[in-house]
């Protein structure tokens, strides 16, 4: 998911029927080799206005002065290696990737083959083909020293072999980051399909695969796609005989609560070779602010039966993680399993979280969810 985009950004020496350009800003200083995508990031005052981050952009096919972008205060943060997308027709400016985050994601398509109760990026049915050709151009002016990289969509596998081909062009240009891959996992039902992904033999890569209860109705009902759970599990089975890590995710919902534990059991009877499972805090935005009334559960509520399944598959050997919930709404028992999931750019804290003692150990809340949050939040 992109970090931030802005509209109606000012564009100055740009042909106005160029549609789409894709740029590594670069500051006055960067001791980096230049590339001819580059852009000078600098900062400077229009008309009296406050300072805000502009760049310059290298002339490549224009052949007048610099070209120009005034940027929106929203968008000030971006900094040297920063790699953005550009539609000077539209006066649209995307950021796709941030050197300095952590948790960076590219999002590959907004077409999915689920229409998930709770999907905080809802499908399309587009033609968002342009992304991938998009990406081509942004993978090689990242910065190799980055940590991590998501891939997400929508779902990113319908994309077939150009999808291949983003985890190829991942490997090639940047063998030392880890790739996690966000996939509903049904693609891979077809064995050549995992295969194909496995003989890329990306040295750190990870795919993160939802299931959502421990009975093909309930799953099925939740991602609201028949067939579902079978394609999915047969899809985990066959991305494993090819020796590919896999993460199962679960995100809490009202409808799934009360069987998280028969859940846990069903993945330790059943995927106890799976890499790692994480029980997940919904996310209020999207699809689940409008089904909000339906699907929430205070986490407080569920507490109990969410501390027994993460014993449960933390005793079967199964690496397992708390993501997106607050220390305070925990058993204490299972702090230990909590991580601070939330991405950077979209986490932030409530006022009765000024005066914790463990913020810092905290997940937060997620920015795009302040609509509701559990009632037992209290700084400890």
């Amino acid at each position: 998911m992109l970090a931030q985009s802005a509209r109606g950004v000012e564009c100055r020496g740009f042909s106005p029927n160029e549609q789409r350009v894709v740029l590594r800003l670069r500051s006055a200083d960067s001791t980096a080799p230049p590339l001819s995508s580059d852009c000078l990031l600098e900062p400077e005052n229009v008309n009296g206005s406050p300072t805000i981050a502009t760049f310059a952009a290298s002339p490549r096919s224009y052949t007048g002065a610099f070209r120009t972008v005034l940027l929106p205060p929203e968008l000030e943060y971006l900094g040297d290696g920063d790699v953005v997308a550009l539609e000077p027709s539209r006066g649209v400016l995307r950021v796709l990737y941030r050197r300095n985050s952590p948790s960076n994601s590219l999002l590959v398509t907004e077409r999915c083959n689920h229409y998930c109760l709770m999907c905080s990026q809802p499908p399309k049915n587009i033609d968002d083909s342009y992304i991938y050709a998009e990406l081509d151009e942004a993978i090689p002016l990242i910065s190799n020293d980055t940590r991590e990289i998501g891939i997400t969509g929508g779902e990113p596998t319908l994309g077939g072999d150009r999808f291949l081909n983003l985890v190829r062009s991942m490997k090639t240009y940047l063998p030392r980051t880890a790739l996690h891959v966000l996939s509903n996992g049904r693609r891979f039902v077809d064995p050549s399909f995992a295969k194909a992904l496995a003989g890329i033999s990306h040295s750190d890569f990870m795919i993160g695969i939802p299931i959502y209860a421990d009975y093909a109705a309930l799953h099925d009902y939740i991602v609201q796609s028949d067939g579902a759970f079978d394609e999915t599990v047969r899809g985990i089975l066959n991305l494993k005989a090819q020796g590919v890590r896999v993460e199962v995710r679960i995100v809490v919902l009202k409808q799934n609560s009360e069987r998280l534990v028969q859940l846990a059991e069903f993945l330790a009877r059943n995927l106890t070779f799976i890499d790692h499972v994480t029980f997940m805090a919904l996310e209020v935005t999207g699809f689940a602010r409008a089904n909000l009334e339906l699907i929430w559960i205070d986490p407080h509520d569920y507490r109990i039966a969410l501390t027994e399944a993460a014993r449960t598959t933390e005793a079967a050997g199964i690496r397992t993680s708390l993501y997106n919930h607050q220390l305070c709404i925990v058993e204490r028992e299972v702090w230990h399993l909590a991580r601070k999931s939330i991405s950077d750019w979209k986490q932030e804290y409530l006022p009765t979280c000024a005066t914790c003692s463990i913020q810092d150990q905290c997940a937060g809340f997620f920015a795009t969810g302040r609509t509701r949050h559990s009632a037992y939040i209290v700084a400890q």
